[in-house]
């Protein structure tokens, strides 16, 4: 029974940090678009679609809408990859590709208090999102849940072709790029800088540097990760302390 138990608070602990860095992953995301230098790889698209939508070209929904529908398909094109090698769990994705792109809404909403119409701005907006974005993803991996969506098409595929994980995650990035640079002709009819330029090429490699950096001084995660919460003493304790006992 104990053993259970433990096992419940350890999976709920582990998908707090988890939302925890999901949100600050969402952050480095919103400043790279608000950048307005280019944005990540899988915002591009979704990106590239909300502009259409507020040029009255699309449905008028938020990046953080689009990147919804985004996720929905990744996932079933993991079903469609993996047929019946698809783990049900990955299923969860769903959940976790929603949480994320209700934290890009808010993110994009928190940082929109800041003007970017200069290009010193833009560049320390987008060294900052790509920097917090590497950092986050760092701390994603280490949670050890299942995959975003974007990550989890990634490795369907190099499962199934039996191809290196670094060469279809390069050949799926540049995939959406060009769908989000081909999408921006179809509405605009020009190159959308604002959400393929240089920023974006900048973030796939730096990005990844981060997370390689950062890899070596993560042991506190570790040990945070590997913490049990005594909910149970910390309720209790909280309770004595609003409601003391009464001397005789």
């Amino acid at each position: 029974m104990k053993f259970e138990k433990d096992k419940v608070i350890g999976f709920v602990w582990q998908h707090i940090l988890l939302l925890f860095s999901m949100f600050f992953m969402t952050l480095g995301v919103a400043l790279c678009v608000r950048s307005n230098l280019g944005s990540g790889v899988i915002s591009s698209i979704p990106m590239s679609f909300t502009l259409a939508g507020e040029a009255g070209l699309a449905p008028r929904w938020t990046i953080g809408g689009y990147t919804n529908i985004m996720n929905v398909i990744l996932v079933v094109a993991q079903i469609l990859v993996l047929r019946r090698r698809f783990e049900p769990i990955q299923l969860f994705q769903l959940i976790i590709g929603f949480i994320f792109g209700m934290f890009l809404d808010v993110n994009m909403w928190l940082t929109s208090v800041i003007s970017y119409d200069t290009i010193p701005v833009q560049i320390i907006a987008q060294l900052a999102g790509a920097t917090v974005l590497g950092c986050a993803v760092a701390v994603e991996i280490r949670c050890g849940s299942v995959t975003m969506p974007g990550e989890g098409i990634q490795v369907a595929i190099a499962r199934v072709t039996g191809k290196p994980f670094p060469v279809i995650k390069i050949t799926v990035d540049t995939i959406l790029v060009i769908l989000a640079v081909v999408s921006g002709f179809c509405f605009f009819g020009s190159w959308p800088w604002t959400v393929v330029g240089a920023g974006t090429l900048f973030a796939m490699f730096y990005v990844g540097y981060v997370v390689k950096l950062v890899n070596p001084y993560l042991g506190w995660f570790d040990r945070l990760l590997a913490y049990r919460p005594g909910f149970r003493r910390y309720i209790y304790g909280l309770a004595r302390f609003i409601y003391p006992k009464r001397e005789g």
